[in-house]
């Protein structure tokens, strides 16, 4: 593709019309509308009518401020490609958050699933397209280095797959049909992690508030919130909300700030309240985080006509977020819910037995390797022990260096304190403090890879490669077969704190089973690969017999 393929006019009635190349009258195009104001604004679109649609935005007192189009043309283009490529420049342009973009959420969503010549589309094209952007200085970073910002993963213009889709339409339906009732409803989604349930809730929740925009819908003036117990997350839908019409800041919080807000007299009720990582949600009382009610969910419900919920059971990690069936069948009674379920994988990018192999582990099982490691493709998932921490983190900075986002994580096995101070990890050849704290995400400082990851800083978040430090609370017993999880070596000081509901002979199983949901979660954090060193001998010789 030549720069013959672009042309840039003032968004002005003549110097449009004057444009009479077959490729942007004759095929479909994608277009910027934009201006390089102090506060740059853009819309991005697609058209099978150029000038038609040039009259519209035009006419458009939105687009006023914009001031000039750049138009894309490619004789071989067809619809699906123009969604294609107009999806990418959408979410790309959200992760540089150089523009304010000006569009509202997408009616033809499925448009672009699997199309002929859809990776050449994709990739080589856009990525044509792309740098000529750079060269025109319209934007400044490369793919590369967007495709790692957690903003771009999180997008709520990221392409859902049909599973998702469909799962995003009952939701939406759902908060349409039951936002008059008289009683509350809840809408329950579970999944493992990275099965796709955040960027699910980000597309649904930005749906929704352009919904609440549309004067023909029936959502129209609803006031919604998305909540989540979760400060790096909470940043991260923040600074989305900074670059979207109708995402506005005050709409996202934690559940303790929504609970006790002073909800004004006019509205007592929130309508539609999204809760992303609701296993983080408190099951109990919390006076010292301000939280003086019995559990979260319950207030959040009596508080919003819709509550819509998404939940992971393995990523509980603390008594006094601990759920069990009992105390979820208690808050849904007398309300009207629905549950389903996210089952298809989309972090980890890895044959079926290396998912096997890790769900295994986390049910306290040390299966053989996978084959699919050894199959001597190019490209496949790294499933790789160590039996040095020094020699694992020379790794982890490869991968860094050559793909960015690679970063140390381990069980909180290690003492760590909130008081400003560094806090160390130490293991025979490695000494490395924990993480510290930044005002962007964690994994995306750069100075990060010379720390290592708690299991609350990185949860709900992608790495390309994750190296796992398993501390000394996971051993081994030869006698079992199975992992041994020994709670007593466990610092988190929070993770067990009084819990008087849960039965005492009952206490010592679900302190084990918190332990290994961090492990559920440290390990799922990797895209392309997984490095992993045990501390505790007996476990690091179980893992190297894996290799005889």
């Amino acid at each position: 593709m030549t720069s013959k393929l672009i042309q840039i006019k003032k968004f002005k009635k003549e110097p449009i019309q004057e444009i009479d190349a077959t490729y942007f009258n004759n095929y479909p195009i994608v277009y910027i509308l934009y201006n390089d104001s102090k506060k740059p604004s853009a819309y991005i679109g697609q058209t099978i009518n150029m000038q038609r649609r040039m009259k519209q935005h035009l006419a458009d007192k939105n687009r006023k401020m914009l001031e000039t189009a750049l138009f894309i043309g490619n004789e071989k283009f067809n619809q699906s490609a123009t969604y294609n490529v107009e999806t990418n420049l959408i979410n790309f342009f959200i992760a540089e958050k150089k523009y304010k973009l000006q569009n509202v959420s997408q009616t033809l969503d499925n448009k672009m699933h699997d199309y002929y010549n859809k990776e050449y589309y994709d990739q080589t094209f856009f990525s044509v397209i792309w740098d000529e952007l750079r060269a025109h200085e319209i934007v400044r970073e490369s793919l590369d280095d967007l495709r790692n910002k957690d903003i771009f993963k999180l997008s709520p213009y990221k392409e859902l797959s049909s599973e998702q889709m469909d799962l995003k339409y009952q939701i939406i339906d759902y908060c349409k049909r039951h936002i008059d009732d008289e009683k509350p409803s809840i809408f329950f989604i579970e999944g493992d992690a990275g099965t796709g349930k955040s960027v699910l809730l980000s597309s649904t929740f930005n749906t929704i508030q352009d919904l609440a925009q549309d004067k023909g819908s029936k959502l129209y003036g609803t006031e919604n919130y998305l909540l989540v117990n979760h400060q790096e997350m909470l940043k991260t839908y923040k600074e989305i909300s900074e670059t979207l019409p109708n995402l506005k800041k005050k709409n996202f919080m934690k559940p303790t700030s929504f609970v006790n807000r002073k909800a004004s007299s006019e509205k007592p009720f929130a309508d539609i309240v999204f809760v992303d990582e609701a296993h983080l949600l408190l099951s109990q009382k919390d006076p010292y985080n301000n939280f003086n009610q019995d559990n979260h969910l319950e207030e959040i419900i009596k508080q919003s006509k819709i509550t819509i919920v998404v939940y992971d059971r393995k990523q509980v990690l603390k008594f006094k977020s601990y759920w069990d069936d009992s105390l979820i069948e208690h808050v849904k009674r007398g309300i009207h819910s629905e549950v389903l379920m996210l089952t298809s994988q989309f972090r980890i990018r890895a044959e079926e037995d290396i998912l096997n192999w890790m769900d295994a582990f986390t049910n306290k099982k040390v299966l053989a390797l996978p084959k699919s490691l050894t199959n001597g493709e190019k490209d496949y998932f790294e499933l790789e022990i160590f039996s040095d921490a020094g020699e694992m983190y020379k790794k982890i900075q490869q991968k860094n260096k050559k793909y960015g986002l690679s970063r140390l994580v381990s069980t909180f096995d290690y003492v760590h304190k909130k008081d400003n101070k560094d806090y160390f990890i130490e293991e025979p050849n490695f000494k490395l403090p924990w993480n510290r704290d930044y005002k962007t995400t964690w994994a995306e400082a750069k100075e990060t890879i010379n720390e290592v990851g708690s299991i609350y800083t990185i949860q709900g978040f992608d790495l390309n490669y994750v190296g796992l430090i398993l501390g000394p609370s996971v051993s081994y017993n030869f006698e079992k077969e199975e992992l041994e999880i020994i709670t007593a070596n466990y610092k988190d000081s929070e993770a067990f704190k009084g819990r008087k509901d849960i039965p005492a002979e009952r206490k010592e199983e679900v302190k084990a089973q918190i332990i290994l949901n961090s492990i559920n979660v440290l390990m799922k954090r990797g895209i392309h690969g997984l490095y992993i060193y045990a501390a505790d001998p007996k476990l690091q010789q179980k893992l190297q017999s894996l290799h005889d």
